[in-house]
């Protein structure tokens, strides 16, 4: 078998297809989620914290180069190249990490138990010989 059609029935094989289909959805919709965490979660949790931005808060850990007069915000100053602990995006990531998170154990757990309210398969009718057998091994313990 050549290496090309070796990965070609590698690659179409349904779990390889299935496994790129969810990430390409989970990619999406994890921009989905950074989104409604950006623009509807952390506006609403800022302004009950008196209207500050979280992804301002942060810690200078060095001074701005000379002459710089930008504004200090977290966009500016890391653009100016200087180092910043930036524990307000990491509260933001951590929101969204924890709302993705929800959303995914909400979706499993729906989906086992759609799985659990399927009738189990009827068992087979056992063969008349195997019958047959059993009660064969039976007499003999007797």
């Amino acid at each position: 078998m050549s290496f090309s059609s070796e990965f070609k029935q590698f690659a179409m094989k349904g779990n390889v297809v299935d496994l790129a289909v969810g990430v390409i959805i989970g990619a999406a919709f994890g921009k989905i989620v950074d989104s409604v965490v950006k623009d509807l979660i952390m506006p609403v949790v800022g302004r009950i914290f008196g209207g500050l931005d979280f992804s301002n808060y942060f810690i200078l850990l060095a001074n701005p180069p000379a002459g710089y007069n930008g504004p200090m915000t977290y966009e500016a100053l890391a653009k100016a190249g200087v180092p910043l602990f930036a524990y307000g995006n990491f509260i933001t990531v951590a929101i969204n990490f924890i709302i993705l998170a929800f959303i995914i154990f909400m979706m499993v757990r729906q989906i086992n138990r759609l799985k659990k309210n399927e009738p189990a398969p009827p068992a087979p009718a056992t063969p008349e010989d195997v019958m047959l057998l059993r009660e064969i091994r039976d007499a003999l313990k007797k």
